[in-house]
């Protein structure tokens, strides 16, 4: 096994009493003196910091970045901002899979349009190289210029509702970047990634601000040089203390994107056709879904397929979750075996009233009656054979005595603030 990689971090994860385990070829932090409850909350009711640099930078530039992007991008570039699906500009990105040729997923993204023949591919933790050689492996007839830039970029998040209210301590004109930055917008560069609207801390601190995340909440992501991310850590981290903001690990990660209906790759995404899943928008379908509006890689395949699995999320009733093994798997309510359990895990912000789910920040002229306490509900993600309408239940177990019933939803939290206007959050 190869040695593990640390992020520049490592030391202050260590100093603040991270649990730290493997992640994606690095060590990473699970959780620190906190825990996951006070973590996840934390990002629902206020902000929670994560480091995120183990995750990896490719950049395409060149007249035809964009038509490399095009083919091997499930995305369409060109339809797909807002719902007119306007083309990608600069200061805009957008989510998308890149697909094997048989319609597999090799890894999901978020595509950055940087400058008119400029982009930036975000990946997950051990993806840099894979998705540098895809490219590199397409672009004879393109031209482009594609560089990896695993470990060569700093990037950490800042999520929850009070997010805007902790940068706006940091930035040098945070009116002026604020505005008109929008859901799935970003402003600013970093090293040789330059921008028309630059980011500056009030340290002089040049850094990419990203209006994206993995949460469902309002938030950032920050980019910037990796010489420079330590210094910002900590001071994000200092202007976020009286706002209560706390630093937050994988589990927190894992339960609010399952509360939020957002898939991890290689585990709710992965080696088998990306059909029948709730992220159809991440791929070029037309407006009746009865084919694409471009041609790409894996599109083919797609469009072929016949026989494929359902991946369903679920909620239950309780915080009692199944730690996805092998030996784990899905039934109905007799028993029958009906898949495999992709993803479990707990959010704890969100609780059932007469069957209905409320999150802690519901409002009550939503119905949530005003002694709502959550106890957490389990939620994440299935994989049957068979579509299953919302509202039925199924079994989770570990195939010994433990039994979990839990119901196929549409959603899971409710009220998420990832789309709230940037006025409600100042």
């Amino acid at each position: 096994m190869d040695e593990l990689k640390r992020t520049a971090l490592h030391s202050w994860h260590v100093e603040h009493g991270a649990n730290i385990a493997p992640f994606g070829q690095y060590e990473m932090p699970l959780w620190y003196r906190a825990g996951v409850k006070a973590e996840h909350l934390a990002v629902i009711t206020g902000a929670g910091i994560f480091d995120t640099s183990h995750m990896a930078v490719v950049t395409v530039t060149g007249e035809n970045a964009r038509a490399l992007l095009q083919f091997c991008f499930s995305k369409d570039l060109d339809h797909c901002v807002g719902l007119k699906k306007n083309p990608l500009s600069t200061g805009r990105c957008v989510y998308g899979i890149f697909l094997n040729q048989d319609g597999t997923t090799l890894d999901d993204a978020i595509v950055y349009q940087t400058g008119e023949t400029a982009y930036m591919v975000v990946v997950n933790a051990g993806m840099g190289a894979g998705i540098a050689t895809r490219l590199v492996e397409n672009n004879g007839e393109y031209g482009a210029v594609v560089t990896d830039r695993t470990d060569r970029v700093g990037k950490m998040d800042i999520q929850g509702p009070l997010a805007a209210k902790v940068m706006k301590k940091l930035l040098a004109d945070p009116e002026t970047v604020f505005d008109k930055l929008v859901y799935f917008s970003f402003k600013g560069g970093f090293d040789d990634i330059s921008s028309e609207q630059p980011v500056i801390l009030v340290d002089g601190t040049s850094i990419m601000l990203s209006r994206t995340g993995y949460t469902g909440e309002f938030g950032f992501e920050l980019f910037l040089s990796i010489d420079d991310f330590v210094k910002v850590w900590r001071a994000v981290a200092e202007a976020g203390q009286e706002f209560g903001v706390l630093p937050c690990g994988l589990a927190a990660r894992d339960s609010l994107r399952a509360g939020a209906v957002l898939p991890l790759s290689h585990q709710d995404i992965g080696p088998w056709p990306f059909k029948a899943n709730p992220w159809p928008f991440a791929v070029a379908y037309n407006d009746d879904g009865s084919g694409f509006t471009k041609s790409f890689i894996g599109s083919d395949a797609l469009a072929d397929t016949a026989n494929y699995l359902h991946t369903l999320p679920f909620a239950g009733y309780d915080p009692r979750k199944i730690v996805v093994a092998d030996t784990t798997f899905v039934t109905d309510l007799e028993g029958n075996h009906l898949g495999r359990i992709l993803t479990c895990a707990t959010d704890m912000a969100i609780g059932r009233v007469d069957g209905r789910i409320y999150s802690i920040v519901s409002s009550e002229e939503s119905g949530k009656p005003a002694d709502f306490s959550p106890k957490g509900l389990s939620c994440g993600f299935v994989q049957i054979s068979e579509n299953l309408p919302v509202g039925t239940e199924v079994i989770l177990t570990d195939g010994k005595r433990k039994k979990i019933k839990v119901e196929i939803v549409s959603d899971v939290r409710p009220d998420r603030t990832a789309r709230r206007p940037m006025k409600e959050m100042l």
